[in-house]
């Protein structure tokens, strides 16, 4: 709130002419309407917002995508007892079991 009243407020309002945005105001039958809080309110909310996507948001959907796009699949299920074969391999090493191209290759985690 500090960086919005005492930086951003005032570069804001030397731009438009207005030195201190909460000085705005108007009366509408004795009730005061604070449009310069308002102003400053929603300023305040946007760079909050924008801080934390750029600072949050966007490095982890590129750390997402770094992830997901650098790992090649290693092993595959055996499709007759579920264990973790190499992909190369044509017969599991666990049961025995040929392995046909159907058996869909999984992900390492990693």
């Amino acid at each position: 709130m500090a960086l919005v009243k005492d930086l951003l407020t005032p570069l804001i309002a030397a731009v438009a002419g207005q030195p201190d945005f909460s000085a705005l105001q108007f009366t509408v039958n004795g009730s005061r309407f604070l449009i310069g809080d308002f102003i400053n309110a929603i300023v305040a909310f946007l760079m909050v917002a924008a801080a934390i996507y750029f600072f949050v948001v966007a490095p982890m959907n590129t750390l997402a995508a770094r992830r997901q796009s650098g790992v090649e699949p290693t092993t595959k299920k055996c499709p007759e007892c579920l264990s973790e074969v190499p992909i190369a391999a044509r017969r599991c090493a666990f049961c025995a079991q040929p392995l046909t191209e159907v058996a869909v290759p999984r992900r390492m985690a990693g």
